[in-house]
């Protein structure tokens, strides 16, 4: 999959990922992945649901995926965080 169809979620307002999502949509994606860890899960649920919902009613979710990323901190110490990827796609 190409890396354009991914949107990483992280501090911006919601529907600055939903337009994302909405604009690759609009551009000829067929698929698109929405991406986050820790904190940031809950915003990427919302978004995938907005884009589904308001904006793209023809969209549904293929996949979801949800794991664990081990990250190392700056004194050495390694903490686990939640990971999600949430693959949306156009009927076709």
């Amino acid at each position: 999959m190409p890396e354009d169809n991914v949107i990483y979620i992280g501090t911006k307002p919601m529907m600055s990922y939903v337009m994302a999502v909405v604009t690759q949509i609009n551009s000829g994606s067929d698929v698109v992945v929405i991406k986050a860890r820790g904190r940031a899960i809950a915003k990427a649920v919302d978004t995938a649901e907005v884009t589904r919902s308001k904006f793209v009613p023809g969209a549904e979710v293929k996949d979801i995926k949800i794991g664990t990323e081990q990250i190392s901190g700056d004194e050495g110490y390694k903490a686990n965080v939640s990971s999600i990827e949430i693959t949306l796609a156009t009927k076709a």
